[in-house]
């Protein structure tokens, strides 16, 4: 199998690499030509336009950054949809909107080729080791025929139903994800103005009904004082955004969700779109003259579990 990888940032580099290291056929693409160049020396090969790689491969993944870039790869002169055909397969792993992944998912099935949304969840650290979680979204015969790919990038693979469902699933775990952010924000700002020492705060809330995988994650890098988790501010806001309109679409009024919207808002005017996001930290630390830092902690976060074959789960009925 021919697999095409466009768009090698943060997430899609270590999504490609996994691809690599395990044995298959790969052509990547980026306009940022250094971000080929790892790939390229580990064995991948180098792509030109996105219908070019569509012509060559039996599967083309997009990892990319907003759902608007998404749309020029698969319909912009060039696209994917020039080079698609019967029997391949576009598979969309970005954080995206439902609606626009089934509006593109429309036009390349009009070619004859399937389409699967399947976003991860997990953090770079789990991506670069294969060990990351991933949502298919997709008819069942063309969640099977990826399943070998979606297997060799992450450890757990659930199929979430058609066309579209992945992507709603996505953006609710980074809600949830980021709700914790703040939340874990404000815990260790109190904690420290209330004269806790923050490596038992940190240790007490792991072992506790507190605990949370963005608390054993973005909590540390907030302590060490680089912020450092491969996920910036305008993601951030993106992503809580997808899932306001997911929930605005199905007509429930959210209370917590526009909070948080607002709050990163705020904080990308403050402090830049690229800033990474656990400097949320910052508009609690800044007014009280703090920073909330202590030793021991690394200043980004790697995935210390060995690399181990990727399976299916399943929901329980």
């Amino acid at each position: 199998m021919k697999v095409g990888f466009i768009g090698l940032g943060n997430v899609g580099s270590k999504l490609a690499g996994s691809l690599v290291r395990n044995g298959f056929d790969v052509i990547v693409r980026d306009l940022d030509l250094t971000a080929m160049t790892p790939l390229i020396a580990a064995g991948a090969t180098a792509g030109t336009s996105p219908a070019s790689m569509a012509r060559l491969c039996d599967v083309v993944i997009t990892c990319l950054p907003s759902p608007s870039i998404s749309a020029a790869v698969v319909e912009g002169d060039g696209g994917l949809i020039e080079g698609l055909s019967a029997g391949k397969i576009w598979a969309e792993m970005s954080t995206t909107d439902q609606t626009e992944v089934l509006r593109l998912g429309e036009k390349v099935m009009a070619t004859g080729a399937s389409a699967i949304d399947c976003p991860v969840s997990g953090g770079c650290h789990r991506a670069a080791t294969g060990n990351i979680s991933i949502f298919g979204g997709a008819e069942r015969s063309t969640f099977e025929q990826m399943l070998p790919l979606l297997t060799a990038m992450g450890r757990e693979v659930l199929h979430t139903g058609p066309l579209g469902s992945a992507s709603v699933l996505k953006v609710v775990t980074n809600y949830l994800a980021t709700a914790n952010l703040v939340s874990l924000a404000e815990a260790l700002v109190t904690s420290q103005m209330a004269g806790m020492d923050l490596n038992t705060t940190y240790e007490g809330i792991r072992i506790s009904s507190g605990n949370s995988f963005v608390h054993e994650t973005e909590s540390q890098v907030i302590l060490n004082g680089s912020r450092d988790i491969n996920f910036t501010m305008d993601l951030v806001v993106k992503d809580i955004s997808l899932f306001q309109s997911v929930a605005d679409r199905a007509g429930v009024q959210l209370e917590l969700s526009p909070l948080l919207l607002r709050i990163f808002q705020e904080a990308e005017q403050t402090y830049g779109p690229r800033e990474w996001s656990p400097n949320i930290i910052r508009r609690l630390e800044e007014p009280l003259g703090i920073r909330v830092t202590a030793p021991g902690f690394p200043a980004e976060m790697t995935d210390d579990e060995p690399e181990v074959a990727g399976h299916e789960i399943h929901p329980r009925r």
